[in-house]
């Protein structure tokens, strides 16, 4: 049996600085670590100082989140995120919109990805109803607008789950879009889809270990490529409550991920 690549998603320890991603990624049977940068701490010197300890560490960053498109001018911060996490390494660049303007949302994507041409960083587009690209479809729809090998589509279950997205969806991406994915567990029943609120709890801190919920997980790694690194978004307030140690919480979040991966045979 093949051993699947897992990565530290950052969502799992919302309170961790850059330097504590690392350490938990290190210090956990993880084989890549995941990064958040924001923009208001995040300085050439973080670059720096966070490309050498990952050296330092032996830790690969599978990803650098998070690129948020925002409706008006295009913003210098996503461009300079992908120059970012080109410097630390990264694989890929994590992006979601809140532009509710396709034709902006595809221009703007596309210029993170011409900026990533050459850089060895793709570019992911992530749907959710808590975004304005709400569905695999309207993801699809982007990124079929959008010229250049490095760009992607990111699935996240619970978003996919969310927005009522079938196995035969994910089978119908081109492969050649496909980086990596972000798998999680989380209650068969859904939040009340007319409260923001509700959308943003589910997503933030109702997520559950692999195999513990209700989602067609199954189903969805089944559907993906057998190669595709998994980003484990256990975004959890049970997992932050029960592991306040970070380096505790990293360790049970792999221990329960491959714990189910390998039941799986």
């Amino acid at each position: 049996m093949t051993k699947r690549l897992i990565s530290l998603a950052a969502g799992i320890m919302p309170e961790a600085t850059p330097a504590q991603l690392i350490e938990c990624a290190a210090a956990s049977d993880f084989d890549f670590g995941g990064m958040w940068a924001e923009r208001e701490t995040w300085t050439p010197a973080t670059t720096r100082a966070i490309r050498q300890q990952a050296r330092d560490a032996g830790v690969e960053l599978l990803d650098l989140e998070v690129a948020w498109i925002m409706p008006g001018a295009p913003d210098p911060w996503l461009t300079e995120l992908v120059e970012i996490a080109a410097e630390l390494g990264a694989r890929n660049l994590l992006c979601v919109s809140s532009d509710p303007d396709m034709a902006a949302t595809r221009a703007k994507f596309q210029a993170m990805v011409d900026r990533a041409k050459g850089t060895g960083v793709r570019v992911n587009l992530e749907f959710g109803i808590f975004t304005e690209v709400k569905t695999i479809h309207m993801a699809r729809a982007v990124l079929e607008g959008v010229e250049g090998e490095a760009k992607g589509l990111l699935v996240d279950t619970l978003h996919w789950a969310r927005s009522g997205g079938t196995a035969e969806d994910l089978a119908a991406i081109p492969r050649e879009w496909l980086s990596y994915c972000q798998p999680c567990d989380a209650p068969a029943e859904g939040p009340d889809f007319a409260s923001f609120d509700a959308i943003i709890d589910d997503a933030i801190n109702r997520r559950m270990p692999l195999g513990q919920g209700g989602l067609p997980l199954a189903a969805m790694v089944d559907a993906l490529p057998a190669h595709l690194p998994l980003a484990i978004e256990e975004r959890s307030a049970a997992l932050r409550d029960n592991f306040p140690d970070l380096k505790e919480r990293a360790r049970e979040c792999a221990r329960t991920s491959r714990l189910w991966l390998d039941s799986r045979g």
